[in-house]
């Protein structure tokens, strides 16, 4: 063999040995640890080609890290810890992605009881945190070494009377940012109410009410996640209570509701309890779960004008899907069952949306968030 087709084949090989890296993905996973049979978050390696998962690591010794977020450069993770009343937090863990492996760094108050959500901003600069049980949401400095700074930004929701003189109590269910960093948005399902804040790092108060300074949702719907589409353009708001998702026109910070959809059976009379809301990474199809007795994915396609079309439904073959997530390529649908104590792997049809069980499972004791990040 002459050198130069030598030096060919060493090429195509290790151009085929990165295009194989390409296709694996850290994934990882926050748990309930109590009641439950996990010890904290779980690194599992996902490889994208194949839908095959691999436990790799965990950082144990956190109470119920129900929710995690990712740093953009993915040198960080912050998860939540709904440790009881009053004693909610925020843990902040260094990670490295080659390695797979989170190191723990701090934790400090998540200014709330019954923290469910947390977020971080594109240059790591705050980290968000949604206090379910006190209806309160916190904006949390982050310090160089990505630590947290104890020192953070306070905002209660106030329990209002309706007009039939019922208290309705406020539960920030997410804290959202939106494409440009600019808005914070606050689903509070108590209120039925998106709350919108302008968002300035550079201000001691990085938080201040938008004009206009929420979206009133339909009453009793309980908004609960919202997501934006990749062009910008549109966001989608799934509600809980109503088991409803209402899509929207964005622009500049503003939301003005299109349409709304019912994600339920046709017929269906028992518990109503939606969870989670993704768009595909192409921006072709919307996913919503339903819980209680449903226990389903629903599938819409997107419309050139944001708009919903019914494409589908898929079991995710176990109870209460809180939360699911689309791998970075689109190729699978990863479907997190907390109450029967495992993650679903389904093939991801790109033409048509629809899913399609793999026979892939992750075994994990209460699995309550997924998040995907590259190995680098």
């Amino acid at each position: 063999m002459s050198l130069g087709l030598v030096i060919q084949l060493l090429v195509w090989t290790a151009a085929q040995a990165q295009q194989k890296d390409n296709m694996v993905f850290n994934l990882l996973i926050g748990t309930y640890t109590s009641p439950g049979k996990s010890e904290g978050i779980y690194v599992y390696r996902f490889d994208t080609e194949t839908g095959a998962a691999t436990y790799h690591s965990k950082a144990a010794g956190i109470a119920n890290p129900s929710y995690l977020a990712v740093t953009g450069n993915e040198k960080f993770v912050y998860s939540v810890s709904e440790e009881g009343k009053g004693k909610g937090s925020i843990s902040a863990f260094s990670f490295d992605a080659l390695a797979g492996k989170l190191e723990p760094l701090n934790s400090v108050s998540s200014g709330g009881d019954g923290p469910c959500y947390v977020s971080v901003t594109d240059k790591n600069s705050y980290v968000f945190s949604g206090n379910y049980s006190g209806g309160s949401l916190s904006a949390i400095p982050v310090n160089s070494d990505g630590s947290l700074n104890a020192n953070a930004q306070v905002i209660q929701h106030e329990t209002v009377t309706d007009s039939k003189n019922k208290k309705q109590q406020p539960h920030v269910h997410a804290t959202v940012l939106s494409p440009d960093n600019r808005f914070l948005y606050t689903p509070d399902l108590g209120l039925d109410k998106i709350f919108i804040y302008r968002f300035n790092a550079d201000q001691s108060k990085p938080l201040t009410p938008a004009v206009p300074a929420f979206v009133k949702l339909k009453a009793g719907s309980g908004p609960r996640h919202l997501t934006f589409h990749p062009n910008g353009k549109y966001a989608y708001l799934i509600q809980e209570l109503g088991c409803l998702i209402t899509a929207f026109d964005y622009k500049n910070g503003n939301l003005v509701a299109k349409q709304t959809v019912n994600i339920l059976p046709a017929g269906y009379k028992g518990p109503m309890e939606a969870a989670d809301i993704h768009v595909s990474p192409d921006g072709k199809f919307l996913y919503g779960s339903n819980r209680e007795d449903v226990n389903e994915i629903v599938i819409y396609a997107i419309g050139n004008d944001g708009k919903l079309t019914f494409a589908g439904r898929q079991s995710t073959l176990g109870k209460a899907p809180r939360n699911f997530v689309i791998d970075p390529t689109g190729n699978y649908l990863l479907a997190a069952n907390q109450n029967t104590d495992n993650i679903i792997v389904f093939k991801r049809d790109k033409k048509t949306g629809l899913l399609t069980n793999t026979n892939k499972t992750i075994a994990l004791g209460m699995p309550v968030c997924l998040k995907f990040a590259a190995i680098k």
